[in-house]
């Protein structure tokens, strides 16, 4: 059975077996991963463009690993060097590069809607990979596959997603896709870093530690977004670690089988300690290569494929 969607641009209204359909052939890419040649043709001939208006470490080089091993043709777009530097507007850049005849495109932008607008601009199919304080749905998905091979499901886990929820596509992809696929989420943070309207998630927040780990399953730390705040949004730095920073003595209050989960990149010493980040309850690490096997089913499935029995291995 094919998607329902045509692109992958955040997962507020996605539906729970679409959700399900991307994790289950991620499952099977995960496979191929582990293998000494882990490369499959299914999308030989497509080209896709990576256009990134913004940093990124994990999930650029992530889709760029899942575009070449699915025998991909990756065309890798950078701002510095590009005639956005010159003043080229949005749509002049994806007309020009729609004009080159391409397939998919996989968009990073500073601002809310931009994977939107681009598909009112092109007939490429669009990914979003984060765009401003709206979604990132290829993260919130990694997360799920992450959570989902830890403890064989996904109805009816808890999750505590803490830290600065208000600049964080995470937490808003989260908070939509686990809530679709049953999980209970609560988000916790400063007063300053939570939403101004939480009403949206559809899912409690509280500035209650205490509260959002009591009977957790699963602790997601967020990163501090200093480079999106302006002064004076919590008192320190060190009052900020001690209230919601996640350490040996707050993690051995938690359940023992709890998992422990970042998006990156970490402030360590800050919303995590060192010793919680690389002790036996992270899957931080397990993260990143599930983010692989993710990427590449989103691009299977809105590339052409249909489901988990067209991979091949």
């Amino acid at each position: 059975m094919a998607l329902r969607i045509r692109h992958l641009l955040g997962l507020d209204g996605v539906s729970r077996e679409d959700i399900v359909q991307i994790l289950d052939v991620a499952d099977s890419f995960h496979e191929v991963l582990e293998r000494e040649i882990p490369v499959v043709p299914t999308l030989r001939g497509k080209t896709v463009v990576n256009l990134f208006y913004e940093s990124s470490t994990r999930t650029r080089i992530s889709f760029e690993l899942a575009e070449k091993r699915l025998s991909a043709s990756p065309v890798n777009f950078s701002v510095s060097t590009s005639s956005v530097s010159k003043g080229e507007t949005l749509r002049d850049t994806i007309k020009n590069i729609e004009a080159m005849k391409i397939d998919m495109v996989v968009v990073r932008h500073g601002a809310a809607g931009v994977p939107y607008f681009l598909t009112q601009c092109t007939d490429a199919v669009i990914v979003n990979a984060g765009d401003g304080l709206h979604e990132h749905p290829t993260q919130a998905l990694l997360d799920m596959m992450t959570i989902r091979r830890k403890f064989g499901r996904l109805e009816g886990l808890k999750v505590a997603i803490v830290g600065d929820i208000f600049h964080s596509r995470v937490a808003r992809s989260n908070a939509w896709g686990m809530k679709t696929m049953g999980m209970k989420v609560v988000l916790c943070g400063p007063p300053t870093l939570l939403p101004q309207h939480p009403e949206s998630l559809g899912v409690p927040v509280t500035d209650d530690l205490d509260e959002a780990l009591g009977k957790a399953d699963v602790v997601m730390l967020l990163r501090l977004q200093l480079e999106r705040q302006s002064s004076g949004t919590f008192p320190s730095i060190r009052e900020y670690r001690e209230r919601f920073g996640l350490d040996l003595e707050k993690l051995s209050k938690l359940q023992d089988n709890v998992l422990i989960m970042h998006p990156g990149p970490i402030n360590r010493g800050i919303e995590l300690a060192s010793n919680v980040a690389d002790g036996p309850h992270s899957v931080i690490l397990e993260q990143v290569t599930n983010g692989v096997a993710v990427r590449m089913a989103v691009l299977f499935l809105l590339g052409g494929g249909e489901n988990e029995k067209e991979v091949v291995i």
